[in-house]
């Protein structure tokens, strides 16, 4: 969350450094994300199943969205 400045002085955004690791924007300005569960336990699950964790999906929530760019107002176009 942006910080609040005191009168008179500016202050730095600063980035939420795990919320601009998990999300990215792309080139038409769309908030996608990456699948969770890819680190262990996946030697029983199939190969379409694991090809299907290493694609990205859209972001759909609006309040979601807005806490992103709040959490991260410097991952911009």
């Amino acid at each position: 969350m942006p910080r609040k400045a005191k009168p008179g002085k500016k202050f730095k955004l600063k980035t939420h450094k795990a919320t601009s690791k998990r999300f990215r924007l792309t080139g038409a300005g769309v908030l996608v994300r990456t699948k969770g569960g890819k680190s262990h336990l996946r030697r029983r699950t199939s190969d379409r199943t694991k090809l299907l964790l290493s694609k990205t999906v859209p972001v759909k929530g609006r309040s979601i969205i807005k806490r992103v760019k709040r959490l991260a107002p410097n991952m911009e176009k």
